[in-house]
């Protein structure tokens, strides 16, 4: 397979190992270590589906044997990865955020067709369940911010507002009353969805979603680069599937930091 075919899924290949482990440099060093085995010819390029099936196969081929984040062991937060199959999570992102089909899902992951579509809607139902929130959009286009309030408040979150500047948008965050945020890069008055977040992030702890016809501002290859980003125009369940991953990781996270403060207290 040639190698140029690779080298171009390599910005999306990060993006999904990203959203897979819940952090930039978790995800980068799965992508790392995926290219380094396939240079040394411990895993292969399968010759005989798409380059980008191939690739992120052999990078679930590297990532198999360690199907969690790095969170404490016996704690709430691995108490909740356990209760949400980790198959099912990986089925959700690869057909509703990265746009394979069943078919594609189920070569990369190695198993049965009806066992991907199972998968999927156990793992958003789950999420869904236990992590509703309070979302703050920030996004200029009006129609584009109704579809986004009308996703997330079908899944069962709450919309505290839309903010189209970057100065209503810190308006709307002063309180802290969200856990969640969803950002357009590029806002109406000229100001910048980046600036937003980076403001909001100062003061505040949550996951943040980027949104933007313009995903080359963010994926420079330089640090810092954002976690979660989805591009337009998005279809739904991509959407979705994001919001529930960055909630999903999230929480975990702040779990096991609070039981590492309750140890230490």
């Amino acid at each position: 397979m040639p190698q140029q075919q690779l080298i171009k899924q390599l910005p999306l290949l990060r993006r999904y190992a990203r959203a897979l482990l819940g952090s930039q440099e978790a995800g980068d060093r799965l992508v790392r270590d995926t290219l380094q085995a396939v240079v040394d010819g411990q895993v292969s390029i399968d010759p005989n589906v798409s380059p980008r099936v191939a690739l992120y196969r052999a990078l679930h081929q590297i990532w198999e044997p360690r199907s969690t984040p790095d969170v404490a062991v016996g704690s709430h937060a691995d108490q909740r990865l356990q209760s949400l199959n980790a198959s099912s999570r990986v089925a959700l992102l690869l057909t509703a955020m990265e746009g394979f089909s069943y078919a594609e899902a189920s070569a990369i992951l190695r198993v049965g067709l009806e066992d991907v579509e199972q998968q999927v809607v156990a793992a958003q139902a789950e999420i869904d369940r236990q992590l509703a929130t309070r979302v703050l959009i920030i996004e200029d286009e009006w129609v584009i911010a109704l579809d986004l309030k009308t996703l997330v408040t079908d899944l069962g979150h709450e919309v505290v507002g839309v903010a189209p500047t970057h100065t209503k948008a810190l308006e709307l965050a002063k309180d802290g009353d969200f856990g969640l945020v969803l950002a357009d890069i590029q806002l109406a008055d000229g100001s910048s969805g980046i600036d937003a977040v980076t403001d909001i992030l100062g003061s505040f702890d949550v996951p943040v979603i980027f949104i933007t016809a313009f995903p080359d501002r963010l994926l420079t290859g330089e640090r810092p680069e954002p976690t979660y980003l989805i591009t337009k125009p998005f279809l739904s369940e991509t959407v979705k599937a994001t919001i529930a991953q960055a909630l999903f990781f999230h929480q975990t996270k702040s779990d096991a930091a609070q039981e590492r403060a309750q140890r230490i207290a």
